[in-house]
């Protein structure tokens, strides 16, 4: 792999400069390098749930130096947290509300911490020819938790899929999902390792909330515009202090309505400032980077938000045998947005899974979990100045790479508990155990210039 680094870097000239005319910051020509990085020894997370363990997804507490992990396993949704900074976790439990039922199935974790310390966590779940998120909820700092609500769809033997979760200022939960009247109408491509993306269906990206705790739900606004034809999925979500609401959702053209042929997607960020009544025309997000296919089968994008009020927003596109992650930033509320900067050092034909956080005023960390390598899957990271461009190359916080047939879940974790102190987790197939994932952890110190 170092080889193919370098020889990326020695074109990087000529790559630039094809790159300029298509309007695109070509963030690896421009680097400059200063960020350094310690990196912890991978800690398993997952080893006492049995079977499968993937797609894992991740929130902090700075406050009580807590890391809260939940991902697809130990029989439902796994859990387990750290509240030393990622140097420990505790045994991973299965959270009540993704078990119990006969014939029901979980899936999509999602969490987020309230202003007053309550760690909740989403995830989907199938029962009884419905599809919808189930919310738990833990008062003690993720030792415990109990089933705070769930959503009811409007419709019988609805679609449903990828939630997110965020907390605004005043306690208010936003849960995005996705959405579609009629299961029967959604239809999808499958990747050999067994995941799927849509082909054709009523596809929406859609936002609901709650005020008291996930116990009940507003009705559900509609993000991605064009209901019930409109094309989005995959929308994560975020409050800013004063409680607008950030949306990034993957948004497809949709042909022959109304059987909805699901064709190339862009990348859309939408705003709203009235609590999710209304939002802001949508705005295609580094257009100019290209489009995602609509066989990607992972989530493909990410959002943050600076304490200097910049967003930043990550993402792949796909072309004929390449996929290329990307980052850009807005420092208008989403209303425009910079140039995309290439993160990712190759475009190889292999998945990208792509998340951000912010650092400091006009930083930002970007990770990327990739198959590009021979070897499998490995985890990645570097850092971004909205000033300066790259502050380095990529450095490898996997320390080991996993199986490329085993699917790693379409998400990964990656949060700063301080501007300087990240922890990522992820799912890899790892030998002994490389038929299925486990769930990895590890903290990051970073030494900026």
């Amino acid at each position: 792999m170092l080889a193919s680094r370098v020889r990326i870097r020695s074109l990087s000239v000529v790559f630039g400069a094809a790159c300029a005319a298509l309007g695109l910051w070509v963030g690896a020509a421009q680097a400059a390098p200063g960020a350094g990085y310690v990196v912890s020894t991978p800690t398993e997370l997952s080893a006492a749930c049995a079977g499968q363990n993937a797609e894992t997804i991740q929130a902090v507490d700075p406050a009580v130096n807590g890391v809260y992990e939940a991902w697809i396993g130990c029989k439902g949704i796994g859990f387990a947290r750290s509240l030393d900074g990622g140097g420990s976790f505790g045994a991973p439990v299965t959270l009540p509300g993704s078990v119990g039922q006969k014939g029901a199935r979980s899936w999509d974790p999602a969490v987020t911490v309230a202003p007053d310390g309550k760690v909740y966590a989403a995830f989907m779940v199938s029962r009884a020819g419905q599809t919808y998120p189930v919310v738990d909820v833990s008062t003690d700092h993720g030792a415990t938790f109990g089933v705070a609500g769930s959503i009811t769809p409007p419709d019988g033997n609805n679609w449903g899929d990828r939630d997110f979760i965020a907390v605004g200022p005043d306690g208010t939960l936003y849960l995005t999902w996705d959405y579609g009247p009629s299961a029967a109408a959604v239809t999808f491509l499958c990747a050999p390792n067994g995941s799927c993306a849509f082909a054709t269906g009523d596809v929406n990206a859609v936002l609901q909330k709650s005020t008291d705790g996930g116990r009940t739900w507003s009705a559900m606004s509609h993000v991605s515009p064009g209901y019930p034809d409109s094309g989005g999925d995959s929308a994560p979500v975020l409050v800013e202090p004063d409680g607008s609401i950030d949306v990034l959702y993957q948004g497809h053209t949709v042909t022959d309505v109304p059987t909805d042929n699901l064709t190339v997607a862009r990348t859309y960020a939408t705003r709203s400032t009235d609590g999710g009544a209304s939002w802001s025309p949508p705005v295609a997000v580094g257009a100019g980077a290209g489009t995602m296919d609509n066989g990607e089968w992972w989530i493909d994008g990410s959002e943050a938000l600076g304490p200097d009020g910049t967003l930043y927003a990550t993402w792949d596109t796909q072309g004929a045998s390449s996929d290329t992650g990307w980052l850009s930033y807005s420092r208008d509320h989403g209303a425009s947005w910079s140039a995309p900067a290439q993160v990712t050092p190759d475009s190889s034909n292999a998945p990208h899974i792509m998340q951000v956080v912010a650092g400091p005023a006009g930083l930002a960390y970007v990770g990327w979990l990739s198959g590009a390598d021979p070897r499998g899957y490995a985890q990645e990271l570097r850092t971004f100045s909205t000033t300066r461009g790259w502050l380095s190359g990529p450095v490898q916080v996997s320390q080991a790479f996993g199986a490329s047939s085993v699917w790693p879940g379409d998400t990964f974790g990656l949060s700063a508990l301080s501007p300087t102190r990240l922890v990522l987790a992820w799912g890899s197939a790892v030998a002994p155990t490389a038929a299925t994932d486990e769930i990895w952890a590890a903290t990051v110190g970073v030494t900026l210039p």
